[in-house]
């Protein structure tokens, strides 16, 4: 039953190394961008041309200009001064650095679990201190992966159709409308793998807690046991 125990986490520990590289990478990795087409007829400029604001990972989107076609002055504005609203940096390095930390953690774990069983089984601090990393760990998944969809949420307001009512030049004279914005599909996995992360964390809470002092008897008191005085003769 011990080893089927110890089997099972180490492919819960090899699937919790998968899922964080892919919850790290998935939003680590972002680039994007958005565009908008502007024209300005009372100036001569009927065509529309195409404004760009490129962002990515940190999602510090207030420091996202704006940028007109190189060697071009679309209706006399400088674009440059015009940048994205809001900074969700805090949230995406969170997520992305705690998940990097998991990645380390289940390699050092898997470790454990090949090369030292004996030594894992032997103790009772080792299995207590599992216990509690990963009860930390799954809340830890829960809170930055809640706080990292609510930011994504944010972002793709940010950088969808509400530009055009926060771009002050903008007006009756400057038209401007919504062209497009790359593809967040990439950062709606990484929010996937934070709550599948999540759920294999709690299912690895269960298996490390069974081999705890917590739910099994200490290793003194089952040797005192069975090495106890034997029945009175005659009984």
């Amino acid at each position: 039953m011990a080893s089927n125990i110890y089997l099972v986490r180490q492919r819960i520990s090899r699937l919790g190394q998968i899922a964080s590289i892919f919850a790290f990478a998935t939003c680590g990795g972002f680039k994007g961008r958005t565009e908008i087409q502007v024209s300005c007829p009372s100036k001569g400029v009927h065509d529309n041309k195409t404004i760009t604001a490129t962002f990515g990972y940190p999602f510090r989107l207030n420091q996202a200009s704006f940028q007109a076609p190189s060697g071009v002055n679309v209706c006399e504005v400088e674009w440059k001064r015009h940048v994205l609203i809001g900074d969700y940096s805090s949230s995406a390095q969170f997520y992305v650095t705690f998940a990097v930390f998991v990645f380390l953690y289940c390699m050092a774990t898997l470790l454990l679990y090949l090369g030292y069983t004996n030594l894992y089984r032997d103790s009772r601090k080792l299995p207590m201190a599992d216990f509690v990393v990963t009860l930390i760990a799954t809340f830890l998944w829960l809170v930055s992966t809640s706080a990292w969809a609510k930011a994504l949420t944010d972002i793709k307001i940010a950088t969808g159709h509400n530009i055009i009512q926060e771009l002050g030049s903008c007006n009756q004279i400057v038209l401007c409308y919504f062209g497009s914005v790359t593809s967040m599909g990439s950062l709606n996995v990484s929010v996937i793998f934070g709550f599948l992360n999540m759920i294999l964390w709690a299912g690895n809470a269960w298996f490390v807690y069974k081999e705890t002092s917590l739910h099994s008897p200490s290793t003194t008191s089952a040797s005192h046991g069975q090495g106890g005085s034997p029945p009175p003769s005659g009984m």
